[in-house]
């Protein structure tokens, strides 16, 4: 038996298990890979919101990727909620150590109810420390407006400069926070839109699309997929678990990240 790609997911536990490591996890599962995990920080949350972060410590962070990345052959790293920041810094550090490894980094700034998980100076240093050291930056469209510290009313087209700019390679901002019944994902590298993607919304609040979307993208990178090829079939796995998702809870629906 052929061994699975190893993704690396550095993120938030959520108890629930609609977001963070579980979901993560089970994303990577799905498209035939090895799922393995640092915790960078714990939550206090239910289905409806984030009521408390608690972050791990960075040497701890450290001392976790690093035993991890010595024994496994990690073909891509997913990075997630980071909630603090020393733990960027910790990221950062562990990155650099690491620099042939793809990064797809999910920057979750707000939880699904807008409840901020990240200040001013936390996304700040995400901006110096994270952005040039990652791959595929996966932005949602309010995200993408506070990384390249932009307004509400900037275009599409000046918020992917802009964040191209500050390192990645490749943008992609996701459109679920702009009104309308079509979802529009723009995908940016070199500094130019290279493709649009269009969806149907869906009635409903979701709870863990964007980590969904990161992970699968990983996932899909590890197996040799191109960016633009894991980044067209990611959104159509996550398409089809936002129409099966299931409301377990008092809040929003959970994607069916192991969809038939």
């Amino acid at each position: 038996m052929s061994k699975k790609p190893i993704v690396l997911s550095i993120s938030g536990h959520d108890p629930t298990g609609g977001a963070g490591i579980q979901a993560d996890a089970e994303s990577v599962t799905y498209f035939g890979c090895q799922p393995c995990s640092v915790i960078s920080c714990l939550t206090v949350q239910d289905s409806t919101t984030v009521h408390r972060l608690i972050p791990m410590s960075a040497d701890d962070i450290i001392q976790q990727a690093k035993v991890l990345l010595c024994d496994m052959p990690v073909a891509v790293i997913k990075i997630g909620l980071t909630g603090s920041v020393s733990t960027v810094k910790a990221i950062a550090n562990i990155l650099q150590l690491h620099p042939d490894i793809p990064v797809v980094f999910d920057p979750v700034l707000a939880c699904g109810d807008g409840t901020p998980l990240a200040n001013t100076e936390l996304i700040k240093v995400t901006r110096s420390e994270l952005l040039p050291l990652t791959t595929v930056l996966t932005p949602n469209s309010i995200e993408a407006c506070q990384l390249a510290d932009l307004n509400g009313s900037s275009t599409i087209k000046s918020l992917g400069v802009s964040l191209l700019k500050n390192g990645p390679d490749y943008v992609l901002i996701t459109g679920g926070h702009v009104n309308g019944s079509i979802i529009r994902n723009h995908l940016f590298n070199q500094h130019k839109k290279t493709e649009t993607y269009e969806s149907t919304r869906q009635t409903g609040d979701f709870h863990g699309t964007g980590c969904t979307l990161a992970s699968s993208i990983a996932a899909l990178m590890a197996k040799g997929y191109s960016v633009p090829e894991a980044v067209e079939s990611a959104q159509v796995y996550v398409d089809k678990a936002i129409k099966q998702a299931v409301q377990f809870g008092k809040g929003q629906y959970f994607p069916n990240r192991s969809q038939s």
